[in-house]
């Protein structure tokens, strides 16, 4: 973000005593620092890594310079060769300078350095401009060759109340152009292309100058300028301009050298920036697109979940959770880790993802889903190992069904307030190979919530993950109750009071969480019933859904449901050999659920006005709220949805 006219947050102004601005002075031409050390709390402080700044003179008298003093050496002398010893100021200023702009990351920060290092040390003022956009890396850089300007800083001496001067941000810095176009072949170009600073009074710099500044902005009279290119690994990508008052000492031809040595790290380090916010882009999208956008809210469960990175500067890793929905109103919990640290380990998330996403529609028990997973892992390669836990919760029968490869165990939370830690046999990780996966099929009451989560929740350096593991048990415990017992805690809120549990030094690993309220559907809301695939099978239908809705008081949905179940049960009494199945699901909405034998989904076509067939979907399109078909193991299930309230 350009911060123009001036920013100086954070800077404390330095002060110089009156007795020190009744010493005699010597001049020193470079305007660099001398050994004299300022008051604590200055930018530039010498215990800040930053060049000392110079004690400031009275403004107004004549020859007031705010330059460097005679440095002062122990035991008062003051021998010694004045040119050694300013080029050892000058020296050690550059060295200063550059550990400030290379201790910045972001890009805002290098330039923030520069200026910071250079202002009031080395100009009284500086301008920095860079290209927009900036080429990252090895891309072409996009035309016409534009500059805009970043940052502008400036110093002035002011008078405050009592003995003493200081150094304070000035609020009108020299009028600069926003955005500048780089004519090919005209002055600025030839500066910019020739690398090197130059001093500003030049015939070439005072056009370059004039163009870059804007000619509607010429520099004030008296002011010294040094025009410095910023040439990164490949190409030239912005300018700085350093300015001096006419009451200070101008720049020397050692300042060019010095003006070069800020200029290439300054642009060195705006090139690493560059490649490192893009890094970091990639990474935010690759997290962004490996990980569900929002979960699902299937009937009969409400879900929630977090993930934290194991630090900002690693935003990606190879934890991941999902909720996919089945057949029959059922979901799928996943949670997995892939082990390391790396963009591979995020990759083989990926693509384990995708793997469980796919075996999840074919509806496998899962048990199978891990074998499966397990072969995908070492088709991906050698060591290629992660643990996963796969969740399969019926809200009819009010059932859960669980199967582990070597992952944390999961937290079953009752109602009542207890936490028990479900037994599940641990399994060996995904890709260790020829390796059986046992599945348990546990009680899932109403109103629980069932806690899956990574290991980087309950393990770090300063606790076992069993250790770890009972404190995530405590800790739901008192959550739950805090809300009474007849009430279960806010998903939402629970599990940032989860992630509260972790201290400064738990935070060694990425953290996958996902809760699982159970709502569950009552038998009271659930019709189902066996149809013989014979000609009278949507006859019989069509009078079992017409009992139900009476029963529901449903009956304005009397019509639509006969004449969908109709078209749905004769398209599956066509092409079936055992029992259609007809179940319908009250929640919010009045569910149809129509399963057989053929693995052959339908598919939705235009008929023609010869045709005798192949509507039926076409009602069912027109009049559901929504409708599907999913492929089972042993057939398929289409299904509809009704919305219960006009």
């Amino acid at each position: 973000m350009t911060e123009h006219p001036t920013s100086h947050e954070g800077r404390q102004p330095l002060a110089a005593r009156s007795q020190e601005r009744a010493r005699p002075r010597q001049e020193a031409a470079a305007g660099l620092p001398s050994d004299v050390p300022g008051k604590a709390g200055g930018p530039a402080a010498p215990g800040a890594d930053a060049p000392p700044l110079p004690p400031p003179t009275a403004p107004g008298g004549p020859g007031a310079m705010a330059m460097a003093v005679t440095p002062q050496h122990p035991g008062g002398n003051r021998s010694g060769d004045p040119v050694a010893r300013r080029e050892g100021e000058r020296l050690r200023f550059v060295g200063a300078a550059t550990r400030r702009i290379a201790r910045g990351i972001d890009l805002d920060e290098i330039v923030l350095g520069l200026c910071r290092a250079t202002v009031p040390t080395f100009s009284d003022e500086i301008l920095v401009y860079l290209r927009d956009p900036l080429p990252v890396g090895d891309e072409r850089p996009v035309a016409p060759f534009v500059l805009r300007l970043r940052r502008t800083d400036r110093l002035r001496l002011s008078d405050l109340e009592g003995e003493e001067l200081v150094l304070v941000p000035d609020p009108d810095p020299t009028p600069a152009a926003e955005l500048c176009e780089v004519r090919s072949g005209g002055a600025l170009a030839e500066v910019l292309r020739g690398v090197r600073p130059v001093f500003g009074d030049s015939a070439a710099a005072k056009t370059a100058l004039s163009e870059l500044l804007g000619p509607e902005h010429p520099l004030p009279g008296g002011l010294r300028a040094v025009l410095a290119p910023l040439r990164g690994r490949r190409r030239v990508i912005g300018a700085a301009v350093f300015l001096r008052r006419a009451e200070r000492a101008g720049f020397e031809p050692n300042d060019l050298l010095v003006a070069a040595q800020l200029a290439t790290h300054t642009a060195l380090g705006i090139d690493k920036a560059v490649l490192y916010g893009r890094e970091a882009y990639i990474a935010d999208e690759l997290q962004r697109t490996m990980l569900p956008d929002s979960l699902p809210q299937p009937t009969g469960v409400k879900l929630a979940s977090r993930y934290l990175p194991a630090a900002e500067t690693a935003r990606v890793g190879g934890d991941w959770y999902d909720a996919i929905p089945l057949p029959g109103s059922r979901v799928a919990l996943v949670v997995g880790d892939v082990m390391g640290h790396s963009m591979t380990s995020a990759a083989i998330m990926g693509q384990l993802r995708t793997t469980a996403q796919t075996l999840a529609g074919l509806d496998l028990p899962p048990q199978e889903v891990l074998h499966h997973l397990d072969e995908q892992a070492q088709r991906l390669g050698e060591n290629r190992m992660a643990t996963c836990m796969y969740a399969v919760y019926d809200p009819v029968s009010h059932r859960i069904t669980v199967a582990n490869a070597g992952h944390p165990p999961p937290i079953l939370l009752h109602l009542g307030g207890r936490a028990e830690v479900l037994r599940v046999p641990p399994g060996a990780p995904i890709g260790v190979g020829g390796v059986d996966f046992e599945a348990v099929e546990l009680d899932a009451p109403a109103g629980a919530t069932l806690l899956l989560y990574t290991d980087g929740l309950v393990e770090s350096r300063l606790r076992d993950v069993w250790t770890g593991i009972e404190q995530l048990r405590e800790r739901l415990a008192a959550t739950a109750q805090l809300t009474g017992p007849d009430h279960s805690p806010p998903l939402e809120a629970l599990c940032d009071d989860v992630l509260d549990m972790l201290g400064p030094g738990d935070r060694d690993d990425d953290i996958a969480l996902l809760a699982a309220r159970f709502d569950g559907i009552a038998p009271s809301d659930v019709a189902y019933w066996f149809l013989e695939p014979e000609d009278a099978a949507p006859g019989r239908a069509r009078r079992l859904a017409r009992r139900a809705l009476a029963r529901w008081d449903l009956e304005e949905l009397t019509d639509s449901v006969e004449l969908l179940i109709s078209e749905v049960v004769t398209n599956a009494v066509r092409y079936a050999e055992r029992p259609v199945t007809l179940r319908l699901l009250r929640t919010d909405v009045l569910r149809c659920e129509v399963g057989d034998d053929s693995p052959q989904l339908p598919r939705q076509r235009r008929a023609r006005d010869t045709d005798e067939g192949g509507r039926g979907l076409f009602l069912v399109n027109r009049l559901a709220r929504r409708w599907g078909a999913t492929r089972l193991s042993g057939g398929k299930v289409v299904w509809f949805e009704l919305a219960t309230r006009s």
